[in-house]
C-alpha cells in the first residue's frame, strides 16, 4: 500500500509541474502578444502624418489599367456611382460657393482686359461680345447685368492703360481661384497638402497663364473668326456659306478648348500622383456636359418659375449670375470628382480596397514632414 500511495503521490507531482510549466508557457505568450503589440502602438505612434498619408500601401500612378478608358463598363459604372455619392461626402456644393467667390473677383477685371482690348481691335467689337452673350447666357437678367458691366467698363481713350491694369488684376484674381481649386482638389482625392508654397505658387500661377490664353483664344474664336471665315470663304469661292458652317462648327471647337483646360486643371491641381496628363479628361467632358445641362435647366427655371427681379428688385440679375455662376462651379467641381474616381477605380482593379484613404501616393510630403517635425498636426 505504501509503495501505491508513494506512485500516485509522485503522478500528482507530475501533473502539478506539467501544469505550472504550461501555465509559464501561456504566460509567456500573453507576455510576449502584450509587448508585441505596445511595440506596434509605439510603432504606429512614431509614424508622423506625412509616413501616414504616403504610405507605401497607397497604389502608385501606375498600377491598374494604364487609364480609365481601359476600366471595364463594372468599374466605370462603380466610378459614376461613387462620383454622386462622394459629392455629398466632399461638401462640393460648399467649394463651389469658395471658388464662385473667388471666380466673381475675377470676371470683373477679366471684363475690363476683354473690352479694353477689343477696343483696341475692333470699332464693333463691343457688340460682339453683347451678341455672344445673348447666345450663351441662360436669362435675359444676366444679359442686362453682363451688357451693363461691359458698357461701363469700355473708355476707347483709355483702352491701353486699362489693358493693362486690367490684366494684372485679372490675373491676380484668377490666381485665387486655381488656388481655391488646388485646396478643393486635395479634398476631392482625399490627400493632404504636402507640396512647399515655392511649388504650389509657380503651378497656381502657371497653370492661371495657360488657361487665361485658351480663354484668350476662345474669345477670339466667338468674337472675330466670323469676318476670318468671310474672307477665306470669299477667296476659296464659298462666300457666306463658309461663315454659316463656321458658326455652327465654331461650338464644338469651343467644346474641346474648355475640355482641354478642364483637363490641365484636373492634372494640375491634386497633391497626388495620377496616371499623367490626358489631352481629353473624362472629367473635363463630363463637367462641360453636365454645364450644358444644368445651364439649360436653369434658363427654363428663371423662364417659367422665377422672376428675381420681382424678388430682388434692382439686385435680380446679380442674385441670378451668382446662382449661374454656382451652378457652373458645381459642373466644373463634379467633373474633377468623376476623374478622382476613375482613378480609384484603377486601384481597385489593381487590388486595393475601394476603402482605401488615400487612394494615390502623394505628388510631395515635404511640407508634411517639416509639419510633423515641429510638432504641427497635418491632418
Amino acid at each position: 500500500m505504501s509503495l501505491l500511495r508513494k506512485a500516485e503521490e509522485t503522478s500528482h507531482e507530475h501533473r502539478d509541474d506539467k501544469n505550472a510549466a504550461t501555465a509559464r508557457a501561456a504566460g509567456a505568450r500573453d507576455a510576449a502578444g502584450a509587448q508585441k503589440g505596445l511595440d506596434l502602438d509605439a510603432a504606429a505612434t512614431s509614424r508622423t502624418g506625412g509616413d501616414r498619408d504616403n504610405d507605401l500601401s497607397a497604389p502608385g500612378p501606375d498600377a491598374g489599367p494604364d487609364s480609365p478608358a481601359q476600366l471595364k463598363g463594372k468599374g466605370i459604372f462603380g466610378a459614376l456611382k461613387r462620383t454622386f455619392k462622394q459629392f455629398s461626402q466632399d461638401n462640393v456644393t460648399d467649394w463651389a460657393a469658395a471658388l464662385t467667390y473667388y471666380g466673381v473677383l475675377s470676371i470683373f477685371p477679366g471684363a475690363l482686359v476683354l473690352v479694353s482690348v477689343l477696343g483696341m481691335l475692333s470699332d464693333d467689337g463691343q457688340q460682339t461680345v453683347q451678341e455672344t452673350v445673348q447666345q450663351v447666357a441662360p436669362s435675359e437678367q444676366i444679359q442686362n447685368l453682363v451688357n451693363q458691366v461691359l458698357t461701363q467698363v469700355q473708355d476707347p481713350g483709355k483702352a491701353g492703360l486699362a489693358a493693362i491694369i486690367g490684366i494684372v488684376a485679372a490675373f491676380w484674381s484668377a490666381s485665387g481661384y486655381i488656388g481655391a481649386f488646388m485646396r478643393a482638389s486635395n479634398a476631392i482625392y482625399d490627400v493632404p497638402e504636402g507640396r512647399p508654397i515655392w511649388k504650389t505658387l509657380p503651378i497656381r500661377l502657371g497653370v492661371t497663364a495657360v488657361i487665361g490664353v485658351m480663354l484668350v483664344i476662345s474669345a477670339f474664336i466667338v468674337v472675330f473668326t466670323g469676318d476670318v471665315a468671310r474672307v477665306v470663304g470669299e477667296k476659296i469661292g464659298l462666300g457666306d456659306a463658309a461663315v454659316t458652317t463656321w458658326n455652327i462648327a465654331k461650338w464644338p471647337v469651343l467644346v474641346i478648348i474648355v475640355s482641354l483646360m478642364f483637363a490641365i486643371l484636373y492634372w494640375a491641381s491634386p497633391n497626388a500622383k495620377t496616371g499623367g496628363f490626358r489631352w481629353v479628361s473624362p472629367g473635363g467632358i463630363f463637367a462641360v456636359l453636365v454645364w450644358v445641362a444644368a445651364s439649360a435647366g436653369f434658363a427654363l427655371y428663371l423662364a417659367n418659375f422665377a422672376n428675381y427681379n420681382k424678388t430682388y428688385g434692382t439686385l435680380g440679375g446679380v442674385i441670378a449670375f451668382l446662382v449661374w455662376l454656382w451652378i457652373s462651379n458645381i459642373a466644373i467641381m463634379l467633373g474633377a470628382e468623376l476623374d478622382a474616381e476613375l482613378e480609384r477605380g484603377r486601384a481597385i482593379a489593381a487590388g486595393h480596397s475601394p476603402d482605401d484613404e488615400p487612394f494615390l501616393q502623394l505628388r510631395d510630403d515635404r511640407k508634411l514632414k517639416k509639419g510633423s517635425e515641429k510638432g504641427l498636426s497635418t491632418s
